[in-house]
């Protein structure tokens, strides 16, 4: 089983630390992980399920980021 890695972009380049709902459920976004953003844009980070946070009533799990890694620009040559 693969890891799922999300960008900036695929959580619509949220501008402030806080938690979301997205498809999966709610993603909890530090200001650490927005710093890293904001330096390096196309950064990737494991989505990571939490595992001390309940499922809620309507069954949605957490999550929070966890490792990235940093991709360069492709440049065109």
């Amino acid at each position: 089983m693969g890891v799922t890695k999300l960008g900036w972009q695929q959580i619509g380049h949220v501008t402030e630390p806080g938690r979301y709902m997205f498809r999966f459920g709610w993603l909890t976004v530090a200001p650490s992980d927005l710093a890293i953003w904001q330096q390096f844009p196309n950064a990737v980070f494991a989505l990571v399920k939490t595992a001390s946070a309940p499922i809620d009533v309507d069954g949605v799990e957490e999550f929070h980021l966890g490792a990235f890694d940093l991709r360069e620009e492709r440049r065109q040559a």
